[in-house]
Formats: structure tokens, C-alpha cells, sequence
């Protein structure tokens, strides 16, 4: 029970270090930064209407069937819908609610920073419940890959862009690319997935290098993009 707890510790340093840099060198004023701990307190009640949702799509999806005759596909539609897609979603809007009810001239790289923190709450509740029963390894996986910590990237950086350019398609690509990816990292951990053929094991490790790869980016960006004015300048 000990080694599991201090593994859930050591596993949360990274997203920690991630979410302090995120609030203390990516943002302009002190105002921003109440913003941003907002969205991070939002983040973490956010795990109320995932579960509400993922509820909903849960039944909907056991109504098709699936379970007992083909449970590939129920576990592609259960990890896609019921998981990635209600996170997905859930996330965005909450992250929408943060952006609404401030009266701050925020920028694409605040809109990016935004979404991300919130993403990141969730991400933190979400190892507290993977902790319980879960194993050493997983723990240490979830820690490094820092799967939320891509997704909110992903989301927060296009719909930033689409804000900036004034195309909705813009957020729509991000949204679509962080549901993917979310939706492909669950189901390649699945049974069902990797009893296809046993060469398949590596998929979650390039999908996990994927994820590591969104938050070096990210951390670029912040540390980087504020010096580039297309990414401060107020959003019109």
C-alpha cells in the first residue's frame, strides 16, 4: 500500500511541475493567474458531469447489443464514447465557463493555457480514482504520458485559433484530433485490442509518445509563444 501511494506521488510530479509553469510563466498579470486557478478548481469538479454523461452514453451504448456478440466493437464504442468522448466534451464546456464568466481580454495563448488547466483538474482526480487497485506500472505510465495534459492542448490551442482567425473549423480539427487520440489510447490498452495480434502491444507505446510529445509542445509554446505577438495580443 505504501510503494502504491508513493507511486501515485511521484506519478503526479510531472503534471504538477506542468500546471505551475503553465500559471506562473505562461500567464501576463495576476489577474490571469486567479483565472487560471479558477479553471483548475473547475477542472477538478468536472469529474461530476463526465460521470453524468459517461452514464448516459454507457446505457445508450449497452442498449446496441454489442456486449455479449461482438465485444471488440462494444469496447471501440465504450472506449470512444462513453470515455473519450464524454471527457472530451464535458472538458470544453466546462473550459467555455471559465472563459465566460471573466471579463479579460484573453489571448490565444490564454485561451490554450485555459483549456489546458482545466483538462489538467480532471487529469488530477482521475490518477486518484486510477489509483485505486491500479498497478505500480500503470501509475508510472499514466504519470509520464501525461495523456490530459496533450488533449487540452490540442482542444485549447484550436479553438484559440479559431477564436483568432474567426473559423470554427479550426476548433473542430483540435477537438476532433484530442477525441481521437484520447478515444485510440483507451481502446489500444483494452483486452479486446491487443488479443487481435500480439504485435499491436506497441501501439500504446507510440500513442504514449505521442502524448509526451503534446506536452513538450505545449511547454514550448508557453514559454516561447509569449514573445510572439499573434499569440498575446487580445483576442477581438
Amino acid at each position: 500500500m505504501l510503494i502504491l501511494i508513493l507511486t501515485l506521488v511521484v506519478s503526479l510530479i510531472p503534471i504538477v511541475v506542468i500546471l505551475l509553469l503553465l500559471r506562473n510563466k505562461g500567464v501576463r498579470d495576476d489577474a490571469l493567474r486567479k483565472i487560471c486557478d479558477k479553471a483548475f478548481l473547475t477542472g477538478l469538479f468536472s469529474i461530476i458531469p463526465i460521470i453524468f454523461l459517461s452514464g448516459i452514453t454507457n446505457i445508450l451504448v449497452n442498449l446496441m447489443g454489442f456486449r455479449e456478440n461482438n465485444p471488440l466493437l462494444y469496447q471501440a464504442l465504450y472506449t470512444f464514447l462513453v470515455l473519450a468522448l464524454a471527457e472530451e466534451i464535458v472538458k470544453f464546456w466546462m473550459s467555455k465557463r471559465v472563459l465566460k464568466k471573466n471579463d479579460y481580454p484573453y489571448s490565444w495563448m490564454d485561451v490554450t493555457i485555459i483549456v489546458t488547466i482545466v483538462a489538467i483538474g480532471f487529469s488530477l482526480i482521475e490518477s486518484l480514482t486510477y489509483a485505486i487497485g491500479a498497478s505500480v506500472p500503470v501509475l508510472l505510465a499514466r504519470g509520464i504520458s501525461l495523456p490530459h495534459v496533450g488533449y487540452g492542448f490540442l482542444v485549447g490551442y484550436f479553438y484559440g485559433k479559431s477564436k483568432k482567425t474567426g473559423n470554427p473549423i479550426h476548433f473542430w480539427i483540435g477537438f476532433i484530433l484530442a477525441w481521437l487520440q484520447h478515444g485510440l489510447y483507451d481502446f489500444s490498452l483494452s483486452e479486446e485490442f491487443l488479443a487481435l495480434n500480439e504485435y499491436l502491444v506497441f501501439v500504446p507505446f507510440i500513442l504514449i509518445v505521442i502524448d509526451i510529445a503534446l506536452a513538450v509542445t505545449l511547454v514550448v509554446f508557453a514559454l516561447k509563444g509569449k514573445n510572439k505577438e499573434k499569440y498575446t495580443e487580445p483576442l477581438l
